[in-house]
């Protein structure tokens, strides 16, 4: 059966303890992905505490991160998701997240809704990814692709 989790703080607690275990154990996000049998993306999403793990997964988690039977099962909870907490963000790397999406959120709308109409991209149904790959001019860039099943707006 499927449960819900409505107080964030214990699922932060979990996280911090996985992620110290991470860095304890000098394990890499694809390691511990690797072992839930998942994406990389999804695995850390969870293990940060924005989704659920399967049971096999949480357990193949649980175990390579030590982490005991009450953590497994917490990681199995639906929890609640959203992991910035309210104003602007502070942290660099999510801050410019933020700044891309102040620059470039209201295009991505105007071209959403022009190419599908009145809708939403899910980030339910959603697959994330991120590439390192070299930049011609000197350096490395990031490729981000977000890629979410569009939802129509439904009258009623």
């Amino acid at each position: 059966m499927a449960h819900a989790q409505f107080d964030p703080a214990a699922r932060q607690a979990l996280a911090a303890a996985a992620v110290d275990a991470k860095i304890r154990k000098d394990l890499t996000w694809q390691q511990i992905a690797d072992a839930a049998g998942l994406s990389v993306a999804f695995t850390t999403a969870a293990v940060l505490g924005q989704h659920a793990l399967p049971e096999r997964s949480a357990r193949a988690v649980g175990e390579l991160l030590d982490l005991d039977a009450d953590a497994v099962r917490l990681l199995q909870a639906i929890p609640t998701r959203g992991s910035i907490p309210g104003g602007i963000p502070t942290d660099p790397t999510i801050y410019r997240f933020y700044e891309m999406l102040q620059v470039y959120g209201t295009t991505l709308k105007a071209l959403v809704h022009e190419q599908f109409g009145d809708g939403i991209i899910s980030a339910i149904n959603f697959r994330l990814d991120v590439k390192k790959v070299a930049d011609p001019e000197g350096g490395e860039r990031a490729v981000i692709t977000l890629d979410g099943k569009y939802l129509p707006t439904k009258p009623f």
